[in-house]
């Protein structure tokens, strides 16, 4: 991990060593927070992040299905994020918002322990390599299965559901894959450890619902409206693991991956495909600025002078 300058945490720019936490913080015991993983990227205009409100948005709704009262606004968490940006002075990185119950008692129950608010910007390049979003990825079927939207809520990007990921990611890439695939427990196809999965088939774009206990994801959302602006129409449906092994092409979006193609699932081989490399094309010159369709959902950072120029 690049370590960077400064790290916003619960208002104040602390140095990257300083910011530290207790041992005995509620979030670190029980997995009790919430965050969100944002790209802000080198553009024509400025280093721009991609849909920020959006992901904000979701992080306060995530606090809400945890119980959790964020002590700031979405619009001071927008402000600050700017801020750090501009102070760490990156054309480019990774951002990390979190807030998570701290020290204060170290009951299963919440009462009584603050709630922390941190946001952390370093760079990050390709999640899931560059060589795999050139030629794509492969993949295995985890026998981990995706929690159940009964277990732990799956609209909220919580700290401790993504221990479910966290085994399912361990076990593929000890048998040597890039990235696990996982299933429901009545057998349908989820999504992957930190990505949401489209295949296309016989002309179609398919992609799990929400009700297979995925997470609402930012770049899902942007993938199937640049998608039916292309004119390729989407449709969410039940999948299952042959309905990937018989794909035409198939690929795994996230704020991380970006648009990754996979090139096979349980040593099945799938193409590389003309639908895939549009969207990928598409998504990668909206987020770096080369594209106006999109421009909207880009939130241009404001960068202070360094003291030379000042």
């Amino acid at each position: 991990m690049h370590e960077t300058d400064k790290i916003w945490m619960n208002g104040e720019l602390v140095d990257w060593a300083d910011a530290r936490v207790h041992v005995c913080a509620h979030g670190l015991h029980y997995g009790t927070g919430v965050f969100e993983g944002i790209r802000c990227y080198a553009t024509p205009k400025g280093p721009a992040v991609f849909r920020l409100q959006d992901h904000l948005q979701r992080l306060e709704n995530s606090a809400k299905v945890l119980y959790m009262d964020l002590p700031y606004t979405v619009a001071e968490i927008r402000a600050a994020t700017h801020e750090l940006i501009a102070v760490n002075g990156l054309p480019a990185c990774y951002v990390r918002p979190m807030a998570f119950y701290g020290y204060g008692e170290l009951a299963v129950g919440t009462t009584g322990n603050p709630v922390d608010v941190v946001i952390i910007s370093f760079p990050w390049g390709a999640y899931l390599g560059e060589e795999g979003q050139r030629t794509g990825i492969t993949t295995k079927i985890s026998s981990w299965e995706r929690i159940g939207p009964n277990v732990i809520p799956h609209a909220a990007k919580a700290t401790g559901v993504y221990l479910n990921s966290m085994l399912a990611t361990t076990e593929v890439r000890r048998a040597g894959y890039d990235e696990a695939i996982m299933l429901s427990a009545d057998g349908y196809v989820a999504d992957g450890p930190g990505e949401n999965i489209f295949v296309v088939r016989n002309g179609r774009l398919l992609t799990p619902p929400l009700s297979m206990s995925i997470l609402p994801g930012i770049t899902r959302d942007t993938v199937i409206q640049i998608a039916q602006d292309l004119g390729h129409p989407v449709e969410e449906t039940l999948l299952v693991r042959a309905d990937l092994y018989l794909a035409d092409e198939m690929f795994m979006v996230g704020t991380a991956a970006e648009v990754t193609p996979v090139r096979a699932v349980d040593d099945r081989e799938i193409g590389l495909g003309p639908v895939t490399l549009e969207l990928q094309k598409a998504y990668l010159d909206t987020v770096n600025g080369r594209s106006e369709r999109w421009s909207h959902w880009l939130d241009v950072v404001e960068m202070s002078p360094s003291p030379a120029e000042a």
